[in-house]
């Protein structure tokens, strides 16, 4: 079917007859396949983060312990690391301070178009363009629930270092395939339906009898090429990073111009027949 939907428009109205819960099932399928891409590259980005994280850690950053809810990092001034070295955003580390000017100072630093991350002694802020104001972590709260109680910077080394941390990258493979796979598909089924749409037109101003669901199922065919287009610009970032303008013009016309495509070699097989 993959193959078909790409090379071979003669075939979507012998798929698209086979029904709603085929083509449904089939889009699952290549939506899938896209999820595991984008899955594998943020946990490869995560694996290379966490590497340079160690090597800083390691090198530069000062000694620190945690131990019943409080973190404390050995040095007198706040350490503030970029947003280019962070690869995250503003990194700022201050586990002195109580005072809560201080710690709203360091926010507006990071600016409300940022993100960032501020380190305190019983919590860390993250700041992100996508909420308003701050969202705030407890170390008890979660360490507690996974049974940390105390910690230093070689224990973190050497956790960073061993095959225990593998559990941790198959778990954020796991929990981003899952959230991937369902935003991928509502979205593209988003596009399935809009697409259909204008095929339905189509096919009305061509004369053509066709049941939406019919037109429906061949735009699920139809957006094949377009997903597949994703999966190859996601392999093609994960080794050159670069951003094409329009993509999602683009993934929208292309499914277009398949479906409208089928329905004119429709029209055009009604006319042999009549003929």
């Amino acid at each position: 079917k993959l193959w078909y939907s790409i090379v071979n428009i003669e075939k979507y109205p012998e798929m698209a007859t086979e029904g709603v819960g085929r083509a449904i099932s089939y889009l699952f399928k290549i939506v899938a396949i896209l999820a595991v891409v984008l899955s594998i590259w943020m946990t490869y980005e995560t694996y290379e983060a966490v590497r340079d994280g160690v090597d800083y850690l390691q090198n530069e950053f000062p000694s620190f312990s945690y131990q019943e809810g409080t973190l404390s990092v050995e040095t007198e001034e706040p350490i503030i690391i970029g947003a280019e070295q962070s690869g995250v955003g503003k990194i700022i580390v201050d586990t002195k301070t109580d005072s809560e000017e201080q710690i709203n100072q360091y926010l507006n630093d990071i600016g409300s178009n940022e993100s960032g991350i501020v380190v305190l002694k019983q919590k860390v802020l993250l700041k992100t363009p996508a909420v308003a104001g701050s969202i705030s972590y407890d170390y008890q709260q979660i360490l507690g629930n996974m049974q940390i109680t105390q910690f230093n910077k070689q224990d973190v080394i050497n956790y960073a270092n061993s095959n225990q941390v593998i559990t941790l990258y198959i778990s954020m493979f796991i929990t981003i395939f899952i959230y991937s796979i369902m935003m991928y598909f509502i979205t593209t089924l988003w596009y399935v339906v809009m697409i259909s749409i204008v095929g339905y037109i189509t096919a009305w101003l061509l004369k053509i009898k066709m049941r939406y669901v019919a037109v429906f199922n061949m735009s699920v065919y139809a957006i094949t090429l377009s997903v597949l287009l994703n999966v190859i610009y996601l392999i093609i970032n994960m080794f050159i990073p670069f951003t094409i303008a329009y993509f999602q013009v683009m993934y929208v016309a292309v499914a277009t111009i398949y479906l409208i495509a089928a329905i004119f070699i429709i029209k055009s097989e009604t006319i042999k027949k009549q003929e």
